[in-house]
């Protein structure tokens, strides 16, 4: 398929999310699962937070409770945010934001009943900038869960802010926002292991408009969206983060040819990496599904890096727009590309 219309069809899927203000999509227990497995050990006596999940329809609650044992986790606690605008954000028809804390005990190797442990309700509305769930924050180790993509950013400030662990889910293009990609840059954050490419299906609220192409109804009335783009974002490290991407293709000035607005060249795809090449080089985002730190330096991205090309050629040579690199296209004329990182070899 197109680029272009790849990256629209994405575009779309989370502007959607956000035209309908419906930010609330429940991750599957597969892909929650198939993530933190990549984690077992990094869970032993931490205190986790879900702090967009409630518990009585979150797969995170689920996932931990009966986990809580074999990862021995000290506490759980969740908090389900309820907004004043009753339109914004529908949580199992509650209209209160309730939090829950659960500090184990099983019996006949059995989680007990969401009545059981107790659901508590928040004086606030639970949204996770709040007084209450900063508290809750506070007590916290690691964050688990899936943020508003509309709040992404601010979202991941907070977390940065408070020092905390995090694995959470979030749009590719997060990477390009001015305060996520120094993070990515200086090895604050990185991709998580289990999603490197395609879609995933979220299940979303009664009153989610279904439009999109991939989303269904299941056969008790739940709804469904498949969602472009999704990765999970990290700084817990593992073992397959430091693998060295093979590079078997040598370098071509023809096929890495030289930007025109900075000094290195372009390299279409990231297995096309040349091994012989030391210099600077322009990669797609994908890459940081392959980037190991210790093989790979971070120099910046096309929006911080790339000279005005009003600088350097004539008007009318080129098409205008943000920050980016340009290549010639041979004929006095010059193309511009997608959004492109700066890497070095070590």
């Amino acid at each position: 398929m197109n680029k272009s219309v790849v990256s629209s069809n994405r575009n779309r899927d989370f502007q959607q999310a956000r035209q309908a203000k419906k930010d609330e999509f429940y991750t599957s227990l597969k892909d929650i699962e198939l993530e933190l497995n990549n984690y077992k050990n990094s869970f032993e006596g931490k205190v986790v937070y879900c702090n967009c999940d409630d518990p009585r329809a979150s797969n995170f609650f689920r996932y931990f409770s009966e986990n809580f044992e074999k990862l021995g986790l000290k506490k759980l606690i969740t908090t389900c945010y309820r907004s004043q605008d009753a339109d914004l954000f529908r949580q199992n028809n509650s209209d209160k934001a309730v939090y829950l804390e659960y500090t184990g005990n099983k019996s006949g190797n059995r989680v007990p009943s969401i009545e059981m442990i107790g659901i508590k309700p928040l004086i606030g509305d639970g949204d996770f900038r709040s007084d209450e769930s900063l508290a809750l924050l506070k007590q916290a180790d690691i964050v688990v869960t899936n943020p508003p993509f509309s709040l992404f950013s601010e979202y991941v400030d907070q977390l940065i802010q408070h020092k905390k662990k995090f694995v959470i889910i979030g749009n590719m293009n997060a990477v390009t926002y001015s305060n996520i990609f120094p993070l990515i840059q200086n090895n604050q954050m990185w991709y998580g292991p289990s999603i490197r490419s395609g879609d995933r299906e979220f299940r979303v609220p009664e009153d989610y408009p279904i439009t999109a192409v991939g989303s269904r109804v299941d056969e008790n009335g739940n709804k469904y969206v498949r969602v472009k783009g999704v990765r999970w974002f990290t700084n817990l490290d593992y073992p397959t983060r430091h693998a060295d991407l093979e590079l078997c293709k040598a370098y071509s000035p023809d096929e890495n040819p030289k930007y025109v607005n900075f000094d290195a060249i372009e390299v279409s795809k990231s297995k096309d990496i040349p091994f012989d090449y030391d210099g600077p080089m322009g990669v797609p985002i994908s890459f940081l599904d392959k980037y190991n730190p210790d093989q790979f330096e971070i120099l910046g991205s096309s929006r911080s890096l790339s000279r005005p090309m009003s600088q350097i050629v004539k008007k009318g040579t080129y098409q205008s727009g943000g920050p980016r690199f340009y290549l010639p296209n041979g004929d006095g004329t010059y193309r511009r590309m997608y959004e492109r990182i700066v890497i070095r070899k070590k």
